[in-house]
């Protein structure tokens, strides 16, 4: 492993994960984390109010080109996320992360390897790829 922060986390989580070693416990955490990064998105929108989201039909004009279409495309979000929310949202993504590289570690996967097989995939596919 070279030494990024990436490899760090995935050695930290490692050293510190006891309590839900089994992949069944680590399964059900990665999708109870992933549940609450969710619901802390949602909250901002509608408890606190620092986002709203506008979730309509994007209609694409038949005249645009592929480049302006990525500039066209809306993410429905309009406002900026509190701090509150911020430090929320960050908390849950961070927990998420945690069991993703909890999952990583179990199957004996390297995060780093996996992010770099990825870039390299976008890259090669381009608009191809179509994320």
């Amino acid at each position: 492993m070279c030494d990024s922060i990436i490899n760090k986390f995935q050695d930290s989580v490692s050293e510190v994960l006891i309590r839900h070693k089994s992949i069944l416990d680590i399964i059900s955490k990665y999708q109870e984390s992933c549940s609450k990064v969710n619901r802390s998105i949602i909250k901002s929108a509608t408890s606190c109010g620092c986002i709203h989201v506008d979730g309509k039909k994007q209609t694409i004009p038949e005249t645009i080109s592929y480049k302006e279409l990525h500039d066209f495309m809306n993410n429905h979000v309009s406002g900026d996320l509190c701090d509150i929310c911020k430090d929320k949202i960050e908390k849950e993504m961070g927990n998420h992360l945690f069991y993703l590289v909890a999952l990583c570690n179990t199957l004996d996967l390297d995060l780093h390897e996996i992010f770099k097989k990825q870039c390299k995939s976008i890259d090669t596919l381009g608009k191809y790829s179509l994320y």
